[in-house]
């Protein structure tokens, strides 16, 4: 049988025009030769420049602007921007949904994140990050009956660590799975007696052991936060082997009636 016979090859795919539009602007950033604040132009200057239509051109550079490569001025300029980790983590958190992860998943990539994160925590955190710490534990203890706001509080307080940890890539690398994972701790505070106050309890060892950079104490409220939040969530009635929709699904439905 020929080459041709057998179908071997498949069909070249050509890139759209506003496509490469946005890959050749995407080099420039990459590369180093256009950095965050520098002006690009204007969509009529690139027109000029790119010799396409003006509809290529903005179809390229709205590419851009969703990525969080660029963003719009006034007078119409456009500007490189550094992509904001929130927008990035929102995307990523999509796709594992739309990839149906489980939460058992979830909680064995957040494990070692976590664990990895508080580490780096005690060796970096400074004065400003153990403030922060604290002052959200206070948030946290002044709303141990109120499930919602401290579900936002643990959400913060995970953050805060990853700040506190001074590596920018554990920061954005767990955030996609803390989106998903830590807001269901609202519902273990909800219907978990011990959750709540076993999750406040938990921060103020994890900020101690930072705060005096005792690495081993770290690690054992660490594990220990998270496989409370694996019982609580278990013993609030879910399956942590559902794909993470479908948990959330119901989460909603619950509240509406709640």
């Amino acid at each position: 049988m020929s080459v041709a016979e057998s179908g071997r090859f498949e069909k070249i795919k050509v890139p759209s025009a506003y496509q490469m539009v946005a890959e050749a602007i995407e080099r420039e950033i990459m590369a180093g030769r256009l950095r965050p604040g520098d002006e690009i132009g204007t969509e009529a200057e690139l027109v000029r420049q790119f010799g396409v239509n003006r509809s290529t051109v903005r179809e390229g550079i709205r590419l851009l602007e969703q990525g969080g490569l660029v963003q719009r001025e006034a007078g119409r300029k456009l500007y490189v921007c550094l992509p904001h980790y929130r927008k990035l983590s929102d995307r990523m958190s999509r796709a594992l949904v739309l990839h149906q992860v489980t939460f058992r998943e979830l909680f064995n990539a957040s494990m070692i994140l976590e664990l990895g994160v508080i580490e780096a925590a005690v060796d970096n955190a400074d004065a400003d990050d153990l403030a922060a710490l604290e002052a959200n534990q206070k948030q946290a203890e002044a709303a141990v009956d109120d499930p919602v706001r401290l579900a936002e509080i643990d959400t913060n307080f995970h953050a805060l660590l990853a700040r506190a940890s001074g590596n920018r890539v554990l920061e954005l690398a767990r955030e996609p799975a803390a989106l998903l994972f830590f807001p269901t701790s609202e519902l273990i505070c909800r219907r978990v007696p011990q959750g709540a106050g076993r999750m406040v309890t938990a921060h103020r060892h994890m900020i101690d052991a930072v705060a005096s950079r005792d690495k081993e104490a770290a690690r054992v409220w660490t594990r220990r936060h998270l496989v409370d939040w694996r019982k609580g969530f278990e013993r609030a009635g879910r399956d942590i082997d559902e794909p993470v929709e479908r948990i959330f699904e119901r989460l909603s439905t619950a509240r509406q009636y709640s």
